[in-house]
């Protein structure tokens, strides 16, 4: 996909990946963006970021989780500025904790919007541009929608949940010329990751890294777009060794010493199997 002289939908576009995309996707030459995030003052603050470089930007705030509202805020944008040629679902939340010890007001936020912030925006968008048969999605995943973690149950589910929904979606909408494609960053230095606990030894990717491999996905039409070496190595080692990497995954994750250590007993006394 060419994006010069295109317009683009981005939720999640008041920070991190989001607004990393908006303004690539405005460098690379797209006519008009509009912004989607929950956040009205930093939305504004990167529309006027986006209208410095000669590209026309509208904001949209939304809550994802409201469906009424997301409804007729799309029909208006489609009304008002025409049809939308790439939607790009980046808008996500992260919470980590133990699964035992986990919070449902926090699980049921991650599949709010994960999920079903990003269903119901394509959903609405989708059937407009099967209309015009023409159109490309891009859902954003992660890394960890290929290899769960340890502490990230929840955000897990819904980034595995998402590449599912984009290969189901890649086949039914082919027949009306739009394409699904799915990002996947592995860990990205944010505003969201920095009060979770990182992993040890991985080495985190920046938002501008993401957005230009994003471009440069579109130009390729790649079904999923894996993001830095890292990606690849463990989606490599994933398929070759995975009782490896689940072991190293467990050695990196942030748990105490001593839950590594039982969980190894366990492991020698067969009482957790591979």
């Amino acid at each position: 996909m060419n994006i010069q002289g295109k317009t683009a939908l981005i939720t999640g576009a008041s920070r991190g990946i989001g607004r990393a995309i908006a303004l690539e996707l405005a460098q690379q030459g797209a006519k008009r963006l509009l912004l989607v995030a929950r956040d009205a003052d930093r939305l504004a603050e990167v529309a006027a970021e986006i209208e410095a470089l000669g590209v026309e930007a509208a904001i949209l705030p939304l809550d994802l989780a409201q469906i009424v509202e997301v409804n007729i805020a799309i029909a208006q944008a489609w009304r008002d500025y025409g049809q939308i040629h790439l939607l790009v679902n980046c808008a996500g939340v992260a919470h980590q904790a133990p699964f035992l010890k986990s919070q449902l007001p926090d699980v049921q936020q991650e599949i709010a919007i994960n999920l079903m912030g990003m269903y119901t925006m394509t959903r609405l968008v989708a059937r407009r541009m099967a209309t015009q048969r023409e159109g490309t999605i891009v859902n954003v995943s992660s890394l960890m929608g290929k290899i769960a973690a340890p502490t990230m149950a929840t955000y897990s589910a819904t980034k595995f949940a998402i590449l599912g929904f984009t290969q189901a979606l890649r086949g039914e909408l082919a027949d009306y010329n739009i394409r699904v494609m799915a990002l996947l960053p592995s860990l990205t230095d944010t505003d969201m990751v920095r009060d979770l606990k990182w992993f040890r030894w991985v080495v985190p990717t920046t938002s501008q890294k993401v957005a230009q491999a994003l471009v440069a996905g579109l130009q390729k039409e790649s079904p999923e777009i894996l993001v830095g070496w890292q990606s690849h190595l463990a989606v490599w080692c994933n398929r070759i060794a995975p009782w490896l990497l689940e072991k190293v995954l467990l050695l990196a994750a942030p748990l105490s010493r001593y839950k590594q250590k039982r969980y190894h007993r366990l492991r020698e006394a067969g009482v957790i199997s591979r």
